[in-house]
């Protein structure tokens, strides 16, 4: 049997290589939206890795951290999606 702490570290492992994925895309992006694309996917990848963290630890300051990021990446990337709309 695997240790439920090996799965989860492997998960958070497999999430840091996505998000070194997505940091790609952010420099080599066509566009800007591409990249904007790109750093929410990064949050996003990062909110979980935080929850997983939290998990794994069993320390809840991560879990109130990752909801206030995931407010301000959600804010954020409203903000982005206003400017390059041209609404701003």
């Amino acid at each position: 049997m695997i240790p439920v702490l090996d799965i989860f570290f492997w998960t958070v492992v497999i999430l840091a290589i996505l998000a070194l994925v997505a940091l790609i895309r952010v420099y080599l992006g066509p566009s800007l939206p591409d990249r904007v694309v790109a750093v929410d996917a990064i949050n996003t990848l990062t909110i979980g890795a935080m929850l997983l963290l939290g998990v794994v630890y069993k320390q809840l300051i991560f879990i109130d951290v990752a909801i206030v990021y995931a407010l301000l990446s959600f804010v954020s990337t409203l903000y982005i999606a206003k400017y390059l709309g041209g609404e701003l």
